[in-house]
């Protein structure tokens, strides 16, 4: 066997994707896993213009340009792409320069997106019960001095004239809306009441309620998957973490835009480290500025947002309550694009939690 012809063959055994650019990028050569990790047929691959082979892909064109400008390989980790049929993918992509006349790019992309997510959903646990520890530990350190200052400031009142009350009662609004803020902090903890319940009807509700205090010229879509059927779970809470969700991305879409509710259906899917059957997957979609870089890491954390004067608890308790339901939430965001995933075990009995 020829020599190109043997790499060409050792290549399609691969499972990375591994394409050659030239330095136009326009595709010269593509292995078999290229088709299958890009959702491409041969003829549509064949010579066509790499940017454009994706809806979306972080690694900009002007970066391959400079690999060849400069005659530089590197390498980026947890790349987000979009693909024409619309699956989202985490990719690692090595650049490699073919140093040949002329000049042309090597490019392997892997998909990590379960290897991330397992660890992802992994690491967001323990930071989880970790900020949910260190909350309740400055809650009860708060709570209590304030307990106290109010009490002092009532009894206070007691001896002083009405024109010195307006100071007392400053103290006690003042220690009221700090008490307030603890308890949002703490989130609406109470032991799940878990009922056997249609999904849908329970996100139609959250639909009418958005509906109701929409002052921007949102769209809603729904896009459900009529075979999720009933299973057991907290309406109630369930509701509230969908709608704290939903609020965000009506602040995040203030000059108007469109909001997708979507539901599908995943099989034998790992959470928290426990593989169930079946896994209801709720998706929460705008088509809004996105969520700032510096902060996509510790989205979750209370007292972190990306709004001015956000308070940033809507998140963080979402994610305490469907933590509650043995779920988790993921997100992914860019410029036009945010999609909140809600995970949740599907089960047709009451399991306790």
């Amino acid at each position: 066997m020829p020599e190109d012809l043997f790499a060409s063959a050792l290549a399609d055994q691969l499972t990375t994707a591994v394409l050659v650019l030239d330095q136009q990028l326009h595709i010269r050569y593509f292995n078999t896993a290229s088709c299958a990790v890009l959702g491409l047929g041969e003829k549509r691959l064949s010579n066509q213009h790499f940017p454009t082979v994706f809806q979306h892909l972080d690694l900009k064109a002007s970066h391959l340009q400079n690999a060849l400008l400069h005659r530089q390989s590197f390498s980026v980790s947890d790349v987000q792409a979009v693909t024409p049929d619309g699956r989202h993918l985490l990719l690692d992509i090595a650049v490699t320069l073919l140093d040949q006349q002329p000049l042309q790019l090597l490019l392997e992309l892997r998909q990590v997106d379960q290897q991330r997510k397992i660890s992802m959903e992994s690491l967001q646990q323990h930071q989880h019960l970790a900020a949910r520890e260190l909350v309740r530990n400055l809650a009860h350190e708060i709570k209590n001095p304030l307990g106290g200052l109010r009490g002092a400031a009532q009894l206070l009142e007691e001896s002083l004239s009405e024109e010195q009350k307006e100071y007392t009662q400053l103290i006690i609004a003042q220690a009221d809306r700090l008490r307030n803020l603890v308890d949002r902090l703490l989130g609406p903890y109470r032991p799940p009441q878990l009922l056997l319940s249609n999904l849908h009807q329970m996100v139609e509700q959250v639909l009418q309620l958005a509906r109701i205090d929409n002052p921007a010229p949102i769209h809603f879509h729904r896009d459900y998957d009529p075979s999720i059927p009933d299973f057991y779970f907290d309406p109630e809470l369930l509701q509230q973490a969908i709608l704290n969700i939903v609020r965000n991305a009506q602040q995040a879409l203030a000059q108007g835009g469109d909001i997708t509710l979507q539901t599908r259906i995943l099989s034998q899917h790992t959470l928290h480290g426990k593989r169930y059957k079946l896994v209801a997957c709720i998706k929460v979609i705008d088509n809004g500025p996105g969520i700032p870089a510096e902060i996509r890491d510790t989205l979750f954390y209370p007292m972190v947002s990306g709004k001015a004067g956000g308070t940033g608890l809507g998140l963080s308790i979402a994610q305490t309550l469907i933590h509650q339901l043995r779920g988790w939430i993921d997100c992914e965001s860019w410029p036009g694009y945010t999609a909140f995933t809600l995970y949740l075990p599907i089960s047709d009995h009451e399991d306790p939690l």
